[in-house]
C-alpha cells in the first residue's frame, strides 16, 4: 500500500512535468523503455537496488546507461532522483501509475471486455462506441476470450466490473435456491 503511494507520488510529478513540457507521451515511452530495461536485466536490477553497493557507482552506472538509451534531460534527472532516494525499485510500479496518470490527462480509458467466445469486428466497434457514448472518453478496448464465461461478456474499465456473463447469473440462481 506504501509502495503504492509512493509510486503514484513521483508518477504524478512527472506527468505533471510532461504537460509542462507537451511531452507527457514522450516521457512515459522514455519511462517504459528503462522500466522494461531493468525488468528484462536482473544484474542491473540487483545493483541499482542493493544498498551494498556505494551511491557513486551506481550513479556512474546509471550515468553510462542514460547516455546509450539518449533519454530526455527531464526523464534522466528523474531516474536520477529515483537513484539519490532509493526509489528506484519502485519503477515498474511508478511507470504503471504514469500510464494510468496520462490516460486520465488525456481522457483516455482502457476497458478490458471479456466474452466467451470471439466477437465479431462490429460487436466490438459497437461495444467500444457504446462505452465512448456512456464514459465521454475516448476507449481503447481489448478483448479477451474466456470460453468458462459460458455466454455474455463482462467488462472491467478500472476497479469497476460489469458483469454481464451467464455464469455469474447461475450462481446467482444457485445462490437463491439454497438459501430458500
Amino acid at each position: 500500500m506504501i509502495s503504492n503511494a509512493i509510486a503514484r507520488r513521483y508518477a504524478k510529478a512527472l506527468v505533471q512535468l510532461g504537460a509542462e513540457e507537451g511531452a507527457v507521451d514522450r516521457f512515459g515511452s522514455e519511462l517504459g523503455q528503462f522500466a522494461a530495461l531493468l525488468d528484462g536485466n536482473a544484474d542491473l536490477s540487483s545493483v541499482l537496488k542493493s544498498p551494498a553497493y556505494r551511491i557513486e557507482a551506481k550513479r556512474e552506472i546509471l550515468k553510462d546507461i542514460l547516455a546509450k538509451l539518449s533519454l530526455s534531460g527531464t526523464v534522466s534527472n528523474f531516474l536520477q532522483v529515483l537513484l539519490d532516494r532509493g526509489r528506484i525499485g519502485f519503477l515498474s510500479q511508478i511507470a504503471h501509475s504514469y500510464a494510468t496518470f496520462a490516460d486520465e490527462l488525456s481522457g483516455v480509458i482502457r476497458p478490458v471486455l471479456t466474452s466467451a467466445f470471439p466477437l465479431a469486428d462490429t460487436q466490438v466497434e459497437s461495444m467500444k462506441s457504446a462505452l465512448a457514448k456512456a464514459t465521454g472518453k475516448q476507449v481503447q478496448l481489448s478483448v479477451q476470450v474466456d470460453s468458462a464465461l459460458i455466454g455474455g461478456v463482462v467488462t472491467k474499465i478500472g476497479d469497476k466490473v460489469f458483469d454481464g456473463s451467464v455464469r455469474t447469473q447461475l450462481n446467482r440462481i444457485q445462490d437463491i435456491l439454497q438459501k430458500g
